[in-house]
């Protein structure tokens, strides 16, 4: 493990840049200001935290000591649409349910991402050491995006005009953006090319099963979008991105069409969205899929298990492409069940499936 002290990455925002950039492009007058918007927020937010991260000293970890293992700490806290963070607290841990379904909804995503990763890898909480998960609701006016800073989930309200429901809205965003903090402590991967697409795609898997884990639904029964629900009628698509079947997710006349590849036969070459970790992560993703329905039941016991044990792996480098963890995953899986089992044959069968050798 290696803790959170030592962070490197910028904000790790839901919504891909291109987006909003299709909206800048596609959108009328009003559409364009508030995407434009929502990017120079992201933008100042991304410098503010480089600037952060040079000037404080990077201190000794300092165990948790003050909650039992296993217990969960949650803090939601409202901005009202302002942009200035924390916001007021208006929920803590036990406290009960407020008026406000975004403060209830993100109070409950935090519940069921930090059960996901204790449940089913005894993982105490983002750092395995009971670190508290805070969030803040209601952030900026019309602020189309959900990020993780490095210290707090933050949402917004999205805005009707560019077709976006609430943040909070869709459980698997808040597992997603909490599993960017997981992915921060363990694995530290650099964010851009094959490594960035690797950690966009680990939010990716990690969210989807805490949706499938809070549904109890089975991999076959799982719809494997991310983000389904978010969008508004007016958007032609079903979600952000599909681990089924990616560069399915939409095609609309404002927000372009999903650009994501399923094999290393179309991956995109560019120096766009820190190239392209946003679109290119289709293909661990869709691997990740066929892993999981090649084996059946629960895709957060077998297949989850073996993708978050090579999350750990201290073979997983920073800059690590698809084939090293392709490699990582085919070897946990050997460990956790053996040379050649179902299991390994299924991971090997899914990294075929997208073009990459594993074994």
């Amino acid at each position: 493990m290696r803790h959170l002290t030592a962070r490197r990455h910028p904000i790790l925002c839901i919504i891909p840049p291109h987006i909003l950039r299709s909206i800048g492009e596609n959108g009328n007058d009003t559409q364009r200001r508030l995407a434009s918007r929502t990017l120079s927020v992201d933008n100042t937010f991304r410098a503010l935290r480089v600037a952060r991260l040079l000037a404080e000293p990077r201190a000794p970890h300092q165990p948790n000591v003050t909650v039992a293992i296993g217990n969960k700490q949650r803090t939601i806290s409202n901005a009202g649409n302002t942009e200035s963070l924390p916001g007021a607290l208006v929920r803590g841990e036990g406290q009960p349910a407020t008026g406000d379904p975004a403060v209830n909804e993100a109070y409950d995503g935090l519940g069921a991402t930090y059960d996901l990763f204790w449940d089913s890898y005894r993982r105490d909480s983002i750092d395995d050491d009971g670190l508290p998960l805070d969030a803040t609701v209601h952030f900026g006016a019309n602020f189309v995006n959900a990020f993780w800073d490095g210290r707090r989930m933050v949402f917004g309200d999205g805005d009707p005009q560019l077709g976006f429901q609430r943040f909070t809205i869709a459980l698997d965003i808040i597992g997603h953006e909490l599993t960017h903090g997981v992915t921060e402590d363990e694995a530290q991967l650099i964010y851009a090319y094959q490594s960035g697409a690797l950690n966009e795609s680990f939010s990716d898997v990690f969210g989807s099963l805490v949706k499938q884990k809070e549904l109890q639904q089975t991999a076959a029964q799982a719809d494997w979008l991310i983000g389904a629900g978010l969008f508004t009628d007016m958007i032609k698509g079903v979600a952000l991105r599909s681990m089924k079947a990616p560069g399915t997710a939409y095609d609309d006349p404002l927000l372009g069409k999903d650009p994501q590849p399923a094999h290393m036969r179309d991956y995109v070459n560019t120096l766009e969205d820190n190239g392209g970790v946003h679109i290119n992560s289709g293909i661990p993703n869709h691997a990740f899929y066929v892993v999981a329905t090649r084996l059946g039941g629960n895709a957060w016991e077998r297949a989850g298990r073996i993708w978050y044990e090579s999350l750990r792996d201290p073979q997983l480098r920073a800059n690590s492409s698809f084939r090293r963890f392709a490699r990582l995953t085919y070897a946990a899986a050997g460990r956790l069940y053996g040379a050649g089992s179902a299991e390994q044959q299924a991971v090997d069968q899914g990294w075929d499936a997208v073009g990459i050798k594993a074994d």
